[in-house]
């Protein structure tokens, strides 16, 4: 298998901007929440197992997943996140794991928001690229670009790792406090780095 980068940071960091930057130099990218949709499409063992253990009201009427309803629900009750996340985990572990299989290029990246809380996903990189704005930022962009409101922004945040802790796992950190040009920047020095480091593997 090719070497592989995690990419994470928090909500509104920037993750997007660096994935299309690695894209546009044909380095594969994995994208985490994706392969979080796939597992759960009609017809899959994943919708099954969730509809079977929260029961159908996490349906729409055609069938698909209602994520709204069900994030509502497992956001309230951390038992029942944890039961979620057992059905997942693994099987969003083994959707990327296939994708990581099929790469050809000498490294790919894997995007992932909750890689810091994910110790299974963790597990397939073998560095992390941490995308890193202060938090006022974040919550700046998220009145911005989403509408919310401050507390609505602070409860977001609290919902994932801290600042401090992903930084904490990082091999790798940029800065997108400034503008695009200052991360592509940081971004092009990495990837000649990557692909060094990918050559002496």
């Amino acid at each position: 298998m090719r070497p592989v980068v995690g990419l994470t940071g928090g909500v509104a960091a920037g993750k997007s901007t660096a994935s299309a930057f690695f894209r546009a130099r044909g380095i594969p990218v994995i994208d985490a929440d994706q392969a979080a949709r796939d597992v759960v499409q009609p017809g899959t063992v994943g919708l099954a197992e969730v509809a079977a253990t929260f029961g159908t009201s996490v349906l729409h009427t055609d069938g698909s997943l209602n994520r709204r309803h069900l994030r509502e629900r497992v956001f309230a009750d951390p038992q029942q996140r944890r039961r979620l996340e057992q059905i997942l985990h693994p099987l969003i572990e083994k959707r990327i794991r296939e994708q990581l299989a099929q790469v050809v290029a000498p490294y790919c990246v894997l995007d992932c928001a909750l890689l810091t809380e994910a110790p299974r996903l963790r597990a397939l990189v073998q560095r992390v690229l941490v995308v890193d704005v202060p938090v006022e930022t974040q919550l700046q962009r998220l009145m911005q670009r989403d509408g919310m409101t401050l507390d609505q922004g602070r409860a977001m945040l609290a919902a994932q790792a801290s600042r401090e802790q992903r930084l904490e796992g990082a091999d790798d950190v940029v800065d997108n406090a400034n503008d695009v040009d200052h991360l592509q920047h940081q971004l092009e020095i990495l990837h000649a780095h990557y692909l060094d480091w990918a050559r002496d593997r």
